[in-house]
C-alpha cells in the first residue's frame, strides 16, 4: 500500500493519495482543484485514480473532488450523514457510517465523526496485504496533531446561529465513542497543519497516533473525566477569527465547485491593452510584489497580493468573485510564476485570470500613502484600523484603534466610515498592505502605518528609554 501526503503550505491543507500497487488503483482524499499533482503521482506509480472522496464540506478551500473525477473518470464518494441540511447537491456515491471504498487489498471505511461539521467523515484505512485490522485514520478536520477541528465556523462565517455548542458536544461524543475506542497504534493523518484557521493550536507534526493524542492532547483529561462541560468551554475559548470567504467556500463546496477542465497556459499581455482595460474598469490589476516595493509605487487601484506561500489566503481576503467578476491581471516575472499563482488562486475559487505582465511601466501608477509611527496618533483620521486577529489586538495595540480581521473587512464595510481617511496597520505591514489595497480598490481613502505595530511599539520603547530633558 502507498499513502502519500500532498501538503499545501499556503492553506496548511493536506490531501492524501492512497494506492494499491497490486491492482494499480488509487483513491484521493480531500483533493485541491489544481489536480496535476495527483495525476503525476498516479503516473509515476503506474496507477489509475478510480475513486475520489472528501471528509466534509470544506470551508477554507474549494474542493477538487469534482475536478479530479471529471479528469480521470474516478467515482465520487461523499458523506450522506449530517441530516437533510448537510447533504451534498451534486452527483456521487453517498457514504454512511461503516460504508467502505475498496481498491485491491485496501479498504477505506467511513466513520461518521461530527463536531467540526455535522456531516464530517473520517476514514479508517486497512492494508489487507498485512492485516485485516485498520492501521491508519484520515481524520480531516476532526483530530489534528495536538488539537481538534473548531466547531464554530458555521456561526463565524457561514451564517449559523449558536451551532457551535451543538458542534462542541458532538465533538466530545465523536472522541469518546469513535476515536478513543481505537487501538493506540492507529496512525492519524489530519487534514491540516499549523497555520490553518480550522483550529486554534494545530501542531506542525504531519501525523500522530491515537495513543499519543489520548495521553498528551489538551482534551485528553476532559475525556478521561467525562467532563463534557469543561471540554466544551475549553474548545470554544480563543478560537481565531474566521475569514469571511469561508462562507463562500461552504456554499460552493456543497453545491459542487465549477469544473474548469484543462486550463491553457496564461499569456503575457500587451501593456497598452492592459492600460486600456484598466481605463475601462474591465480588469483588476494584482501587484504580487512585497509591500515594501509596492509602497515605492504601484498601479493605481491595484490589489497587493504578494506571491509566495500565502497567495490563496490573501487573495481570498481581497477578491470576492461573487461580487466582482472582473478578471485579474497578474504582475509576474514570467509565465511560470504567473501559472503558479493561478494554481493558488483557483484553490479558493478565483478562476478568472486574463494573463500577466512583467512590469508596470506604461500603466497608470500611484504611490500608497504612509504615516510614520511617531505621527500616527495625531494624524487626522476617521478610523485607525487594526487588521490583525483579536488575540493580537488584545495583547497590545495602538491606542484608539478598532480591530477588524483583514479577512473580514470587505464583508463588513458598514463598520467603516463613509468619509474621511482610514489608517491601517497589522504586525509588520504585510497584512495591512493587502487590506489597504482592497479598501483603496473599493474606493476608500487609506493610509498605512509605516512598519505597522512593530514599528510603533519600537518607537514607544525608544521614547520610554530616552531620558527626560
Amino acid at each position: 500500500m502507498l499513502i502519500e501526503r500532498i501538503y499545501d503550505e499556503d492553506l496548511a491543507q493536506a490531501s492524501y493519495f492512497i494506492g494499491c500497487q497490486r491492482k494499480g488503483e488509487a483513491v484521493v482524499v480531500d483533493p485541491r482543484r489544481d489536480i496535476d499533482v495527483y495525476r503525476t503521482m498516479a503516473a509515476a506509480n503506474g496507477m489509475e485514480i478510480v475513486a475520489v472522496t472528501e471528509t466534509h464540506i470544506h470551508a477554507d478551500y474549494l474542493s477538487g473532488t469534482r475536478e479530479l473525477a471529471a479528469a480521470t473518470g474516478a467515482t465520487i464518494y461523499v458523506s450522506a450523514e449530517g441530516g437533510p441540511d448537510w447533504q451534498y447537491e451534486f452527483a456521487g456515491e453517498r457514504l454512511h457510517d461503516g460504508d467502505a471504498i475498496t481498491i485491491g487489498n485496501i479498504t477505506v471505511q467511513a466513520v461518521h465523526t461530527p463536531g467540526h461539521t455535522p456531516e464530517h467523515l473520517s476514514f479508517l484505512v486497512t492494508d489487507g496485504a498485512f492485516s485485516d485490522q485498520p492501521g491508519y485514520m484520515l481524520t480531516g478536520d476532526f483530530v489534528f496533531s495536538g488539537d481538534l477541528g473548531r466547531p464554530d465556523l458555521l456561526d463565524e462565517a457561514a451564517g449559523g446561529v449558536d451551532t457551535r455548542f451543538v458542534g462542541a458536544k458532538q465533538m466530545f461524543a465523536s472522541l469518546r465513542d469513535k476515536f478513543l475506542t481505537l487501538p493506540d497504534y492507529i496512525q492519524v493523518h489530519p487534514g491540516h497543519g499549523a497555520g490553518s484557521a480550522c483550529g486554534k493550536a494545530l501542531g506542525a507534526i504531519p501525523s500522530t497516533t491515537v495513543g499519543y493524542e489520548r495521553l498528551y492532547a489538551w482534551w485528553g483529561p476532559y475525556l478521561a473525566a467525562n467532563d463534557e462541560e469543561g471540554f466544551v468551554n475549553e474548545l470554544l475559548d480563543g478560537q481565531p477569527d474566521a475569514p469571511m470567504y469561508f462562507g463562500r467556500m461552504k456554499r460552493q463546496n456543497r453545491q459542487g465547485p465549477a469544473i474548469m477542465g484543462e486550463r491553457a497556459p496564461l499569456e503575457e499581455l500587451d501593456v497598452q491593452a492592459v492600460a486600456a482595460d484598466l481605463a475601462a474598469d474591465a480588469v483588476t490589476f494584482v501587484d504580487t510584489r512585497p509591500a515594501a516595493q509596492v509602497h515605492e509605487g504601484t498601479v493605481a487601484g491595484a490589489l497587493n497580493i504578494p506571491a509566495g506561500r500565502s497567495t490563496a489566503t490573501y487573495a481570498a481576503w481581497a477578491v470576492d468573485p461573487g461580487r466582482d467578476s472582473r478578471p485579474l491581471v497578474l504582475l509576474a516575472d514570467g509565465q511560470e510564476q504567473a501559472q503558479e499563482m493561478w494554481d493558488h488562486l483557483v484553490r479558493v475559487g478565483i478562476d478568472a485570470v486574463r494573463g500577466f505582465v512583467t512590469g508596470i511601466e506604461g500603466l497608470p501608477q500611484a504611490t500608497p500613502k504612509l504615516v510614520q509611527p511617531e505621527g500616527v496618533e495625531a494624524f487626522d483620521k476617521a478610523l485607525l484600523l487594526d487588521v490583525r486577529a483579536k488575540s493580537e489586538h488584545a495583547a497590545g495595540h495602538v491606542p484608539g484603534s478598532t480591530q477588524l480581521h483583514g479577512g473580514r473587512i470587505l464583508w463588513n464595510l458598514d463598520m467603516l466610515p463613509a468619509e474621511g481617511t482610514i489608517v491601517t496597520y497589522c504586525q509588520s505591514g504585510l497584512r495591512s498592505s493587502v487590506a489597504a489595497s482592497a479598501l483603496r480598490h473599493a474606493g476608500y481613502d487609506v493610509v498605512e502605518l509605516d512598519g505597522s505595530y512593530a514599528a510603533w511599539a519600537a518607537h514607544q520603547e525608544n521614547l520610554a528609554a530616552t531620558p527626560a530633558g
